[in-house]
């Protein structure tokens, strides 16, 4: 804490080198974050890009008492907002998938990457077929049918899977899976995870 204190200071009064320190440390990290939301490298690029511009320029009010990992993770969501905001309707966003994206970032004792790597240790643990057919629809972005026909099994047999996953992940990671969920898969809470 006491790093970052000096760290922001030294930003704040226009140290260069600790700018281009803190784009070294967290340019490719944050990319992945943004990517979270916007699923498209470029676009996330772009949001992280604007944060660092936003972040020399504005230097000065940035606030030394909060971590600066925790600053940058808040730029960057509300980069997203913002150019979101721009290209559609906020009404289109689920207000429980905004509400909950909010909490995990103010909240100081969540991180995100740790949990990632968590969920993704548990994906790489479930049955085989389970697994498939979860990465397919979640992280490939296959519909039920797409995915049927791909593995010719039948639409049912797949949303099986899929709520099988879910089960499992809700029962080794608990509550915060949730979170993490709806920011990685996009997904709609079912019955088994309210």
């Amino acid at each position: 804490m006491e790093k970052d204190f000096l760290f922001v200071e030294k930003l704040k009064k226009g140290d260069y080198n600790a700018y281009t320190l803190l784009m070294n440390n967290y340019y490719k990290n944050l990319c992945g974050y943004a990517n979270l939301f916007t699923k498209d490298p470029s676009k996330s690029e772009d949001i992280v890009q604007n944060v660092f511009v936003k972040l020399w320029v504005y230097r000065k009010k940035v606030d030394s008492n909060i971590p600066i990992k925790r600053y940058l993770h808040k730029s960057v969501y509300n980069e997203f907002i913002d150019q979101y905001r721009k290209n559609k309707s906020v009404v289109s966003l689920e207000e429980k998938h905004l509400r909950t994206i909010n909490t995990i970032i103010d909240d100081n004792s969540f991180d995100i990457e740790k949990l990632m790597t968590r969920v993704n240790n548990e994906i790489e643990k479930l049955p085989e077929k389970c697994k498939k057919v979860f990465i397919l629809n979640k992280k490939e972005g296959l519909t039920h049918d797409e995915i049927a026909e791909y593995l010719q099994i039948s639409k049912k047999t797949v949303e099986g899977h899929i709520t099988r996953a879910f089960k499992i992940l809700n029962q080794k990671l608990g509550k915060k899976i949730k979170s993490i969920l709806i920011i990685l898969f996009d997904f709609k809470l079912t019955n088994s995870f309210k």
